[in-house]
Protein backbone atom coordinates (compact mmCIF):
# COMPACT_ATOMS: atom_id res chain seq x y z
CA UNK A 1 0.00 0.00 0.00
CA UNK A 2 1.35 3.61 -1.59
CA UNK A 3 1.24 6.45 0.62
CA UNK A 4 -1.40 7.77 -0.65
CA UNK A 5 -3.43 5.30 -0.43
CA UNK A 6 -3.17 4.82 3.26
CA UNK A 7 -3.67 8.18 4.41
CA UNK A 8 -7.16 7.77 2.08
CA UNK A 9 -8.20 4.63 3.66
CA UNK A 10 -7.02 6.39 7.38
CA UNK A 11 -10.26 9.42 5.99
CA UNK A 12 -11.99 6.43 5.33
CA UNK A 13 -11.67 5.17 8.85
CA UNK A 14 -11.53 8.14 10.60
CA UNK A 15 -15.27 8.76 8.91
CA UNK A 16 -16.27 5.07 9.83
CA UNK A 17 -15.26 5.70 13.78
CA UNK A 18 -16.63 9.00 14.18
CA UNK A 19 -13.96 11.88 13.27
CA UNK A 20 -14.74 13.80 10.70
CA UNK A 21 -13.07 16.82 11.67
CA UNK A 22 -9.70 14.76 11.55
CA UNK A 23 -9.73 14.40 7.62
CA UNK A 24 -9.19 17.69 6.21
CA UNK A 25 -11.76 18.41 4.08
CA UNK A 26 -14.42 17.92 6.72
CA UNK A 27 -12.71 20.24 8.95
CA UNK A 28 -12.30 22.96 6.26
CA UNK A 29 -16.46 22.92 5.42
CA UNK A 30 -16.85 22.85 9.41
CA UNK A 31 -14.87 25.59 9.62
CA UNK A 32 -16.74 27.59 6.70
CA UNK A 33 -20.29 26.91 8.29
CA UNK A 34 -19.16 28.54 11.77
CA UNK A 35 -18.60 31.43 9.30
CA UNK A 36 -20.34 34.51 10.64
CA UNK A 37 -21.88 35.42 7.96
CA UNK A 38 -23.69 31.78 7.70
CA UNK A 39 -24.61 31.80 11.39
CA UNK A 40 -26.01 35.05 12.21
CA UNK A 41 -28.88 35.04 9.68
CA UNK A 42 -29.67 31.49 10.48
CA UNK A 43 -29.82 32.34 14.11
CA UNK A 44 -31.67 34.99 14.25
CA UNK A 45 -34.38 33.97 12.14
CA UNK A 46 -34.53 30.93 14.63
CA UNK A 47 -34.82 33.07 17.33
CA UNK A 48 -37.63 35.07 15.42
CA UNK A 49 -39.41 31.34 15.13
CA UNK A 50 -38.58 30.42 18.83
CA UNK A 51 -40.20 33.93 20.41
CA UNK A 52 -43.18 33.77 17.72
CA UNK A 53 -44.07 29.85 18.67
CA UNK A 54 -43.02 30.68 22.60
CA UNK A 55 -45.53 33.72 23.12
CA UNK A 56 -48.24 32.08 20.87
CA UNK A 57 -47.98 28.78 23.17
CA UNK A 58 -48.03 31.20 26.09
CA UNK A 59 -51.19 32.62 25.03
CA UNK A 60 -53.36 30.10 24.04
CA UNK A 61 -51.91 27.87 26.68
CA UNK A 62 -52.48 30.79 29.38
CA UNK A 63 -49.10 29.78 31.22
CA UNK A 64 -46.01 32.20 30.91
CA UNK A 65 -43.36 29.17 31.42
CA UNK A 66 -44.52 27.36 28.30
CA UNK A 67 -42.99 30.89 26.11
CA UNK A 68 -39.08 30.26 27.63
CA UNK A 69 -39.80 26.47 27.55
CA UNK A 70 -41.21 26.60 23.78
CA UNK A 71 -38.30 29.16 22.94
CA UNK A 72 -35.40 26.75 24.16
CA UNK A 73 -36.84 23.63 22.71
CA UNK A 74 -37.17 25.20 19.04
CA UNK A 75 -33.59 27.09 19.61
CA UNK A 76 -31.97 22.82 20.54
CA UNK A 77 -34.06 21.70 17.84
CA UNK A 78 -32.27 23.88 15.51
CA UNK A 79 -28.76 24.03 16.66
CA UNK A 80 -29.17 20.00 16.34
CA UNK A 81 -30.28 20.46 12.87
CA UNK A 82 -27.37 22.58 11.72
CA UNK A 83 -25.02 20.37 13.11
CA UNK A 84 -26.22 17.33 12.12
CA UNK A 85 -26.22 19.00 8.32
CA UNK A 86 -23.68 21.59 8.28
CA UNK A 87 -20.97 20.60 11.03
CA UNK A 88 -20.95 16.95 9.80
CA UNK A 89 -22.32 15.59 13.07
CA UNK A 90 -23.87 12.96 11.93
CA UNK A 91 -20.63 10.65 11.94
CA UNK A 92 -19.89 11.50 15.66
CA UNK A 93 -23.64 10.99 16.16
CA UNK A 94 -23.75 7.68 14.83
CA UNK A 95 -20.39 6.06 16.16
CA UNK A 96 -21.28 7.41 19.43
CA UNK A 97 -24.47 5.94 19.69
CA UNK A 98 -23.25 2.75 18.03
CA UNK A 99 -20.15 2.24 20.46
CA UNK A 100 -22.60 2.85 23.63
CA UNK A 101 -25.39 0.17 21.91
CA UNK A 102 -22.48 -2.08 20.83
CA UNK A 103 -21.71 -2.22 24.55
CA UNK A 104 -25.00 -2.84 26.20
CA UNK A 105 -24.05 -6.10 27.38
CA UNK A 106 -21.20 -4.48 29.31
CA UNK A 107 -23.03 -1.67 30.17
CA UNK A 108 -26.08 -3.55 31.83
CA UNK A 109 -23.80 -4.71 34.76
CA UNK A 110 -22.40 -1.69 35.24
CA UNK A 111 -25.62 -0.16 35.39
CA UNK A 112 -26.94 -3.06 37.77
CA UNK A 113 -24.24 -2.36 40.02
CA UNK A 114 -24.72 1.75 40.23
CA UNK A 115 -28.43 1.70 40.31
CA UNK A 116 -28.78 0.10 44.17
CA UNK A 117 -26.92 2.61 45.63
CA UNK A 118 -28.46 5.51 43.55
CA UNK A 119 -31.85 4.26 44.23
CA UNK A 120 -31.33 4.29 48.17
CA UNK A 121 -30.18 7.51 47.67
CA UNK A 122 -32.69 9.11 45.52
CA UNK A 123 -35.30 7.00 47.23
CA UNK A 124 -35.14 9.04 50.58
CA UNK A 125 -36.09 12.64 48.12
CA UNK A 126 -39.20 10.08 46.66
CA UNK A 127 -40.92 9.45 50.06
CA UNK A 128 -40.57 13.06 51.34
CA UNK A 129 -43.64 15.10 51.40
CA UNK A 130 -41.56 18.51 50.26
CA UNK A 131 -40.35 16.56 47.16
CA UNK A 132 -44.01 16.15 46.55
CA UNK A 133 -45.26 19.43 47.07
CA UNK A 134 -42.59 21.10 44.91
CA UNK A 135 -42.75 19.17 42.00
CA UNK A 136 -46.84 18.99 42.15
CA UNK A 137 -46.60 22.45 42.41
CA UNK A 138 -44.38 23.15 38.83
CA UNK A 139 -46.18 23.99 35.67
CA UNK A 140 -45.42 21.62 32.57
CA UNK A 141 -43.22 24.55 31.04
CA UNK A 142 -41.67 24.67 34.18
CA UNK A 143 -40.61 21.47 34.71
CA UNK A 144 -39.77 21.25 31.07
CA UNK A 145 -37.17 24.44 32.00
CA UNK A 146 -35.62 22.22 35.43
CA UNK A 147 -35.48 19.60 33.33
CA UNK A 148 -33.11 21.60 30.42
CA UNK A 149 -31.48 23.33 33.23
CA UNK A 150 -30.18 19.92 34.80
CA UNK A 151 -29.16 18.84 31.22
CA UNK A 152 -27.36 21.76 30.93
CA UNK A 153 -25.53 21.77 34.17
CA UNK A 154 -24.28 18.20 33.35
CA UNK A 155 -23.45 19.15 29.40
CA UNK A 156 -21.37 21.54 30.93
CA UNK A 157 -19.58 19.86 33.28
CA UNK A 158 -18.68 17.03 30.94
CA UNK A 159 -17.27 19.85 28.34
CA UNK A 160 -15.26 21.29 31.22
CA UNK A 161 -13.48 17.72 32.58
CA UNK A 162 -13.83 15.57 29.76
CA UNK A 163 -10.94 18.05 27.71
CA UNK A 164 -8.50 16.44 30.72
CA UNK A 165 -9.05 13.16 29.61
CA UNK A 166 -8.13 14.14 25.82
CA UNK A 167 -4.81 15.67 27.62
CA UNK A 168 -3.94 12.76 29.28
CA UNK A 169 -4.16 10.71 26.30
CA UNK A 170 -1.92 13.28 24.12
CA UNK A 171 0.13 13.03 27.28
CA UNK A 172 1.69 9.55 27.08
CA UNK A 173 1.72 8.85 23.23
CA UNK A 174 5.45 7.32 22.42
CA UNK A 175 6.50 4.70 19.73
CA UNK A 176 4.53 1.37 21.68
CA UNK A 177 1.70 3.68 22.29
CA UNK A 178 1.10 4.56 18.05
CA UNK A 179 2.35 0.74 17.32
CA UNK A 180 -0.36 -0.74 19.90
CA UNK A 181 -3.08 2.49 18.33
CA UNK A 182 -2.87 1.73 14.96
CA UNK A 183 -2.80 -2.39 15.38
CA UNK A 184 -5.42 -3.91 13.03
CA UNK A 185 -6.03 -0.26 11.43
CA UNK A 186 -5.05 1.10 7.65
CA UNK A 187 -1.96 2.83 9.18
CA UNK A 188 -0.42 -0.51 10.74
CA UNK A 189 1.95 -0.94 8.08
CA UNK A 190 2.80 2.99 7.59
CA UNK A 191 3.16 3.64 12.10
CA UNK A 192 5.49 0.27 11.85
CA UNK A 193 7.93 2.19 9.30
CA UNK A 194 7.71 5.52 10.77
CA UNK A 195 8.74 4.06 14.57
CA UNK A 196 11.66 1.81 12.80
CA UNK A 197 12.77 5.38 11.04
CA UNK A 198 15.33 6.76 12.92
CA UNK A 199 14.37 10.16 11.22
CA UNK A 200 10.85 10.46 11.60
CA UNK A 201 9.11 10.91 14.89
CA UNK A 202 5.37 10.57 14.67
CA UNK A 203 4.90 11.15 18.43
CA UNK A 204 5.43 14.82 17.66
CA UNK A 205 2.44 15.02 15.87
CA UNK A 206 0.56 13.76 19.11
CA UNK A 207 -1.31 16.59 20.54
CA UNK A 208 -4.71 17.27 19.65
CA UNK A 209 -6.08 20.69 18.92
CA UNK A 210 -8.30 22.68 17.15
CA UNK A 211 -11.66 20.71 15.81
CA UNK A 212 -9.73 17.69 16.07
CA UNK A 213 -9.72 18.18 19.81
CA UNK A 214 -13.33 18.98 20.04
CA UNK A 215 -14.13 15.77 17.97
CA UNK A 216 -12.93 13.69 20.14
CA UNK A 217 -14.41 15.51 23.10
CA UNK A 218 -17.98 15.65 21.50
CA UNK A 219 -17.87 11.88 21.04
CA UNK A 220 -16.95 11.21 24.55
CA UNK A 221 -19.89 13.50 25.29
CA UNK A 222 -22.79 11.28 23.71
CA UNK A 223 -21.38 8.33 25.14
CA UNK A 224 -21.46 9.56 28.42
CA UNK A 225 -24.62 11.13 27.66
CA UNK A 226 -26.15 7.82 26.28
CA UNK A 227 -24.95 5.94 29.71
CA UNK A 228 -26.29 8.45 31.94
CA UNK A 229 -29.59 9.28 29.85
CA UNK A 230 -30.18 4.87 30.05
CA UNK A 231 -29.69 4.75 34.22
CA UNK A 232 -32.35 8.03 34.25
CA UNK A 233 -35.03 6.03 32.58
CA UNK A 234 -34.42 3.13 34.73
CA UNK A 235 -35.08 5.45 37.69
CA UNK A 236 -38.10 6.91 36.08
CA UNK A 237 -39.25 3.72 35.39
CA UNK A 238 -38.61 2.11 39.05
CA UNK A 239 -40.49 4.92 40.69
CA UNK A 240 -43.28 4.93 38.04
CA UNK A 241 -44.13 1.55 39.03
CA UNK A 242 -42.66 2.16 43.09
CA UNK A 243 -44.86 4.76 43.23
CA UNK A 244 -47.87 3.22 41.91
CA UNK A 245 -47.84 0.04 43.84
CA UNK A 246 -47.43 1.83 47.35
CA UNK A 247 -48.25 5.69 46.75
CA UNK A 248 -52.06 5.70 46.73
CA UNK A 249 -54.36 9.05 46.30
CA UNK A 250 -54.60 9.49 49.77
CA UNK A 251 -50.95 9.56 50.13
CA UNK A 252 -50.60 11.65 47.23
CA UNK A 253 -53.31 14.51 48.49
CA UNK A 254 -51.89 14.37 51.75
CA UNK A 255 -48.19 15.05 50.06
CA UNK A 256 -49.02 17.33 47.63
CA UNK A 257 -51.45 19.61 49.41
CA UNK A 258 -54.09 19.43 46.86
CA UNK A 259 -57.93 18.26 46.33
CA UNK A 260 -57.61 15.75 43.99
CA UNK A 261 -54.90 14.20 42.14
CA UNK A 262 -54.93 13.42 38.03
CA UNK A 263 -54.36 10.28 36.50
CA UNK A 264 -52.58 9.80 33.28
CA UNK A 265 -55.04 8.94 30.12
CA UNK A 266 -54.44 5.32 29.69
CA UNK A 267 -52.17 4.93 33.16
CA UNK A 268 -54.99 4.68 35.70
CA UNK A 269 -52.54 3.67 38.50
CA UNK A 270 -50.08 6.81 37.51
CA UNK A 271 -51.09 9.88 38.32
CA UNK A 272 -49.57 13.29 36.66
CA UNK A 273 -48.12 14.24 40.08
CA UNK A 274 -46.32 10.97 40.17
CA UNK A 275 -45.22 11.41 37.07
CA UNK A 276 -44.05 14.91 37.90
CA UNK A 277 -41.80 13.66 40.91
CA UNK A 278 -40.52 10.57 38.93
CA UNK A 279 -39.30 12.85 36.10
CA UNK A 280 -37.63 15.81 38.79
CA UNK A 281 -36.28 12.70 40.85
CA UNK A 282 -34.95 10.70 37.02
CA UNK A 283 -33.14 14.32 35.84
CA UNK A 284 -31.37 14.64 38.85
CA UNK A 285 -30.00 11.26 38.93
CA UNK A 286 -28.98 12.00 35.83
CA UNK A 287 -27.06 14.78 37.07
CA UNK A 288 -25.60 13.04 40.23
CA UNK A 289 -24.43 10.11 37.90
CA UNK A 290 -23.01 12.91 35.75
CA UNK A 291 -20.64 14.11 38.16
CA UNK A 292 -19.92 11.07 39.53
CA UNK A 293 -18.73 9.30 36.79
CA UNK A 294 -15.64 11.78 36.23
CA UNK A 295 -14.81 12.61 39.58
CA UNK A 296 -15.75 8.85 41.65
CA UNK A 297 -12.99 6.00 40.89
CA UNK A 298 -16.24 3.75 41.15
CA UNK A 299 -18.15 5.22 38.79
CA UNK A 300 -15.34 6.01 36.39
CA UNK A 301 -14.07 2.75 36.42
CA UNK A 302 -17.24 1.14 35.40
CA UNK A 303 -18.71 3.65 33.13
CA UNK A 304 -15.65 5.31 31.22
CA UNK A 305 -13.25 3.07 31.05
CA UNK A 306 -15.19 1.47 27.85
CA UNK A 307 -14.42 4.52 26.20
CA UNK A 308 -10.40 5.14 27.12
CA UNK A 309 -9.27 2.25 24.39
CA UNK A 310 -11.16 4.40 21.69
CA UNK A 311 -10.21 7.32 23.01
CA UNK A 312 -5.85 6.42 22.62
CA UNK A 313 -6.17 4.99 19.33
CA UNK A 314 -7.49 7.83 17.73
CA UNK A 315 -5.02 9.76 19.16
CA UNK A 316 -2.44 7.47 17.71
CA UNK A 317 -3.88 6.84 14.45
CA UNK A 318 -3.78 10.77 14.12
CA UNK A 319 -0.38 11.20 14.71
CA UNK A 320 0.56 8.55 12.93
CA UNK A 321 -2.08 10.00 9.82
CA UNK A 322 -0.50 13.47 10.32
CA UNK A 323 3.60 12.40 10.35
CA UNK A 324 2.43 10.69 7.16
CA UNK A 325 0.98 13.01 5.04
CA UNK A 326 3.96 15.34 6.69
CA UNK A 327 6.15 13.36 4.91
CA UNK A 328 4.07 12.55 1.77
CA UNK A 329 4.31 17.00 1.54
CA UNK A 330 7.64 16.96 2.13
CA UNK A 331 7.42 19.20 5.18
CA UNK A 332 10.49 18.97 7.57
CA UNK A 333 9.88 16.86 10.25
CA UNK A 334 8.20 18.38 13.66
CA UNK A 335 9.86 18.48 16.73
CA UNK A 336 8.43 17.56 20.05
Amino acid sequence: MTREEALRSAEVWFQRHGLPYFVPADRAAVRAALRPGRTLPLLVAVVLVAVAAGVGLAWFADEITAGPAVLLAVVLVAAVWYALTALRFRPILGWSLSRTTGTLVRLLPNMSRALPLLLVFVTFLFINAEAWQMTASLTPGLLWLTVLLFTAIGVVFLLVRLPEEVDRADDEVDDAFLVRACARTPLEQPCAELVDDPEADPAAYAQVTGFERWNLILALVIVQAVQVLLLAASVFVFFLVFGALVMDEDVQVAWTGLDAVQNVPGLPSVSVQLLKVSVFLADFSGLYLTVSTLTDETYRAQFFSTVTRELERAVGMRAVYLALRAAEDGEPRRTP
